[in-house]
């Protein structure tokens, strides 16, 4: 079991807001309220893109002291991710890892993973697996 008996978080990083909503529905019809969630997409104005203070929220919403895997669909969601991540603080930030994985498929396969209690390597390392 993951620390304290909680599970690994996912955050869902998508530039459109209804990709990321999507992608989140299907992981939450999949593994249900067992693993803490959340998605942002969109820029500050309501558009295309993505912006590191909505995925530090998001980051924080999906929290767990087992760690956060985070789930994007484009360079920039990458870029701000990693940005949203330095702002954790370092203690914080180790904990949180983008993973190199499909964004919807990747993000489901991680949550069925995370709710049967694995840590945050072997999450990662499941979804990660899906990449080419």
């Amino acid at each position: 079991m993951t620390a304290a008996g909680q599970n690994v978080g996912i955050v869902i990083v998508s530039h459109s807001p209804l990709v990321a909503r999507g992608a989140a529905d299907m992981v939450r019809q999949m593994v249900g309220d067992s693993v803490p969630l959340a998605w942002c997409g969109g820029n500050a104005d309501g558009g295309l893109g993505t912006n590191a203070a909505a995925i530090l929220e998001a980051i924080e919403g999906a929290w767990s002291a087992a760690g956060v895997a985070v789930f994007v669909d484009l360079g920039g969601a990458e870029t701000n991710s990693e940005m949203a991540i330095e702002r954790l603080g370092a203690d914080r930030g180790k904990r949180v890892v983008i993973c190199n994985a499909p964004v919807v498929e990747g993000a489901v396969i991680a949550a069925a993973e995370a709710s049967g209690g694995a840590p945050l390597s072997r999450v990662v390392a499941t979804a990660e697996e899906l990449s080419p």
